[in-house]
């Protein structure tokens, strides 16, 4: 797997230079370019553009406990607020400024001034940050809390250097009620797909706002788990109940249908004195940095539904021994193990929260014929994790995640339903409706 080559992890302990370098071979002095950071180019999705930027956080301060869990979506002028975390795995702090890029419903910068959106000059310096205490590896963890805006839509925070080139951006939701969002869980219609899919039903009302032409000027995406990679877009309806002033969607061919797949597999890395679940062995007195080997993985494709408790994909930062997982949580060598009789039919990644939900050459797995083994290791922060196993297909398709993980209709997911009107003669799409559904709910 090309990840974090060891000779990097040298270096940054005796120079703090940037890690995530991928590798091809283990042989010192074979190192290639990192593809995934080489170009700095903005764009209007969830990216992370510097191998030295890890661990990335957006989520609702709720101040409740695993307040991390929560997406960045907020009503409009409502608290609570929007918060951004990240580590820069550096020797020395630097200094970041932040701002917000409006976009339009397709996540492409809209042609609103920044103060049409914002009260305030769009420029925010991140004063917020700690150096991380008693860890191997260096790093100093930033936070900012997202500014309040005058409109609802899609917004893009971007964090960037005092050159102006991006380090991090995130997409951020803000809403209104102006409709009546009606999502359910529906039931599938078709054979063997009953048994591995997960129907969404829904409709708009829009009884209490004035829309010219809602059939075709309503806009709405279907996520599952939060997820961008595979949302459904430009959904339209197929029914439109003009004396009920509602839109109905129901379809029979799938399009508003996720698979279900499995529970998320996890490992808990939080003590580096024990093993926590998930994990094989730990070494914490490797160096430069901690060793963490998991336990070898299988195939759930032929297995039944398998019920526990998951975090859909996502993670958390803790340290068991020093508490604070901010900046008291250190970093490890984490080595993913996956057994397979036989090579899958496209390169394997390992996928979810912990890489963006993208499929990135540093979680790239690498096959062993002998031992029928994938292998990968990546520089992760102390924590509890959920994590699955994706074939790559072609290119513009989302990854196979059901190739190793099954698809069952019993599996717990989260939906969200986004519903986007651009009102006439004006320049902005505006969010008018969301609401959020669990499927298989375990409360």
């Amino acid at each position: 797997m090309r990840l974090l080559p060891f000779a990097s992890l040298l270096l940054l302990a005796a120079a703090c230079v940037p890690l995530g370098t991928p590798i091809t071979s283990t042989t010192p002095g074979t190192q290639q370019p990192p593809e995934y950071y080489a170009d700095k180019t903005l764009r209007y999705q969830d990216y992370t553009y510097s191998p030295e930027v890890r661990s990335v956080q957006c989520y609702v301060a709720t101040g409740q406990p695993n307040e991390v869990f929560q997406p960045p979506v907020v009503p409009l002028g409502q608290s609570p607020s929007i918060t951004l975390e990240f580590d820069v795995l550096n020797g020395q702090s630097q200094r970041y400024t932040a701002k917000l890029i409006h976009c339009d419903a397709d996540w492409q910068p809209s042609v609103l001034t920044n103060m049409q959106f914002l009260n305030e000059i769009n420029e925010f310096l991140i004063t917020d940050y700690r150096v991380g205490s008693g860890t191997k590896v260096p790093y100093f963890h930033y936070r900012m809390q997202a500014p309040q805006v005058k409109l609802s839509g899609n917004y893009l925070l971007v964090v960037q250097t005092t050159a102006g080139v991006p380090v991090v951006s995130r997409r951020l939701l803000v809403y209104e009620n102006q409709v009546q969002v009606s999502l359910k869980p529906g039931i599938v219609i078709g054979g063997q797909q009953r048994m591995t899919m997960q129907q969404l039903d829904f409709s708009v009302g829009y009884a209490s706002v004035e829309l010219v032409n809602p059939a075709v000027e309503v806009k709405t995406v279907l996520r599952q788990n939060f997820r961008w990679d595979n949302a459904k877009y430009n959904l339209r309806p197929t029914f439109v109940r003009d004396l009920d002033r509602r839109l109905e969607y129901q379809y029979f061919n799938f399009e508003n249908a996720f698979p279900g797949l499995s529970e998320y597999r996890y490992f808990d890395t939080r003590s580096v004195q024990a093993a926590g679940m998930g994990v094989l062995h730990v070494d914490p007195r490797a160096a430069p940095v901690t060793t963490v080997t998991l336990q070898p993985e299988v195939s759930r494709s032929p297995t039944a539904y398998n019920q526990y408790v998951d975090s859909n994909g996502q993670r958390v930062f803790e340290s068991r021994e020093y508490g604070n997982g901010a900046t008291n949580a250190d970093y490890a060598d984490v080595t993913f193990q996956l057994k397979a009789d036989q090579p899958a039919p496209g390169p394997v990644y390992v996928l979810g929260a912990l890489t963006d939900w993208q499929l990135k050459d540093e979680f790239k797995l690498t096959y062993d014929e002998t031992k029928q083994l994938y292998t990968g290791h990546a520089l992760l922060k102390q924590g509890y994790y959920n994590y699955d196993f994706a074939v790559a297909g072609a290119r513009g398709t989302a990854p196979n995640e059901a190739y190793f993980e099954g698809s069952h209709y019993e599996t717990e997911n989260q939906y969200d339903l986004l519903v986007y009107y651009r009102p006439p003669g004006t320049r902005a799409d505006l969010l008018i409706g969301y609401q959020m559904v669990d499927m298989n709910s375990r409360q």
